[in-house]
């Protein structure tokens, strides 16, 4: 493996992805290094690949499995906890608010669903970072009722406030605080959670896809769900 020097990697990177690079990238370690048909983020001194999502993980699926064939690989994710908004007008100083929203560990799923069974890989890991940013916006022609005559142009780290790792789709289980029933539904888990019952949803496909929970009878319309 061998670092990319003819800019392979970096078309189309913001500045989150390469201070999340940058993050990851210790001693030892190379930045865009080429392996087989594919181009990894990071490689770790002890040979470690470490990918880079900013966004969902759609797409990915060819990449991951083409790495993980000969090499440990962590995902790595970041959600924004804290987010400010930074709107740059064109003839006026920029304009810096912070978001009511907030991200939280449980938004992983939205990305998940895409690949859950990998989490069963002996080879693969997914690390999610919590982390505060700012949100940079420029003029836009466009007038969508999100953005009000706004894009985003990117994103920028401020800091990493957390980070945890899934080494396997029973760790997706630290998402459930609460009780649960042994025979539960999508609704017994959304409690559980204290989330939405869309999200709990979520949970329960990336759970049964990943084989850590049984199908085991439906109570009305409701699948009813059994830890595996």
């Amino acid at each position: 493996m061998h670092p990319v020097t003819n800019g392979i990697g970096i078309l189309n990177e913001g500045p989150l992805h390469q201070a999340l690079k940058d993050h990851y990238t210790q001693a030892g370690a190379d930045q865009e290094v080429a392996v087989g048909n594919y181009v990894a983020d990071v490689v770790s001194a002890d040979q470690v690949l470490y990918e880079i999502q900013t966004s969902g993980f759609s797409g990915l699926r060819p990449k991951l499995e083409y790495l993980l064939q000969h090499h440990q690989v962590v995902l790595v994710h970041p959600i924004a906890a804290v987010r400010y908004i930074v709107r740059t007008p064109v003839d006026a100083p920029p304009k810096r608010r912070r978001s009511p929203k907030k991200g939280a560990l449980v938004n992983l799923l939205d990305a998940l669903v895409s690949i859950p069974d990998l989490l069963n890989h002996p080879r693969f890991e997914l690390e999610i970072l919590l982390i505060s940013e700012e949100e940079l916006r420029v003029p836009s022609s466009s007038r969508s009722w999100r953005r009000k005559g706004w894009r985003v142009a990117g994103r920028r780290l401020l800091k990493v406030l957390e980070q945890q790792r899934f080494a396997n789709a029973r760790d997706l289980w630290s998402l459930v605080s609460g009780p649960l029933p042994e025979v539960f539904t999508t609704s017994d888990l959304a409690d559980a959670m204290g989330q939405p019952r869309w999200s709990a949803q979520k949970l329960a496909y990336c759970l049964r896809n990943a084989g850590a929970v049984d199908i085991v009878g439906k109570q009305g319309n409701a699948l009813q769900y059994r830890r595996a």
